[in-house]
């Protein structure tokens, strides 16, 4: 008996992508509009499936240069910018084999997508860790050495030793690993796209506690940064214990 146009259009929905290719031979020569525009759909999912695998190709160029090099980490941090909560660093050491999809700049990534990857990177990372600098000791010594205390944290805090660092941009100091900044490294490297997306997610999950604790700020939405809710609120409240004085100064 000849399935439906619904019927089909569920086992589409269900379909893995290694079955995606017998589904469009059955059904791209269907007399139905609606099932051939399914196959349709089938189609463009592969192909963007397989442009994906060549952008993380292309996002492993500086592990392949680097390939000598057992255990290679990439750096990256969350929070510069924000006027509260802490400036969290990531440190990732991924296997040499990995190639895991959709890895990007995590500010180029939905939350969604950063959650669902901070899961599949946890799970298959040789080797993972983040570090965190205060506010206050942000205001202490100033925000780019704070940043840089955070990855010496997240470095040492690896359960392997890399042999070498791969950082978004900058040159850590007080390490005596080999480092390689790579400007917008980010985006150009796989190791340090996953750094980002663990510094990040861990930051903003911290956020979303805060704003339990300060509700008035908006932390769960504006994660610290300075929207105008979050500055409006400054002004009528005052600073919490999670802002950075040095900072807000032109607001308080």
């Amino acid at each position: 008996m000849r399935k439906s146009t619904e019927e089909i259009k569920k086992i589409f929905q269900a379909a893995s992508i290694e079955a995606l290719p017998e589904f469009i031979n059955t059904y791209s020569s269907d007399e139905r509009a609606g099932v051939r525009k399914l196959a349709e759909t089938a189609a463009k999912r592969l192909e963007a499936l397989e442009k994906e695998k060549e952008r993380i190709e292309a996002l492993r160029v500086y592990e392949e240069q680097y390939k000598e090099y057992t255990y290679i980490c990439g750096v990256d941090e969350a929070g510069r910018g924000p006027l509260a909560g802490p400036v969290v660093a990531g440190a990732v050491i991924l296997p040499k084999d990995c190639r895991i999809l959709y890895i990007n700049d995590s500010k180029q990534l939905s939350e969604k997508k950063r959650e669902e990857l901070y899961e599949v990177i946890k799970e298959q990372a040789a080797a993972w860790a983040v570090g965190y600098a205060s506010p206050e000791r942000i205001d202490e010594i100033n925000i780019l050495q704070a940043a840089y205390e955070a990855m010496r944290e997240a470095v040492g805090a690896l359960s392997l030793r890399p042999d070498i660092l791969l950082n978004d941009a900058v040159t850590i100091p007080q390490i005596t690993i080999r480092q390689v900044p790579i400007i917008k490294g980010d985006a150009k490297s796989i190791s340090i796209g996953a750094a980002s997306i663990m510094a990040k997610v861990t930051r903003d999950r911290l956020m979303t506690e805060y704003d339990k604790v300060y509700p008035e700020y908006g932390f769960g939405g504006n994660k610290g940064y300075g929207s105008a809710g979050h500055i409006a609120a400054l002004k009528k409240y005052g600073p919490t214990p999670i802002h950075r004085r040095s900072f807000i100064k032109n607001f308080v």
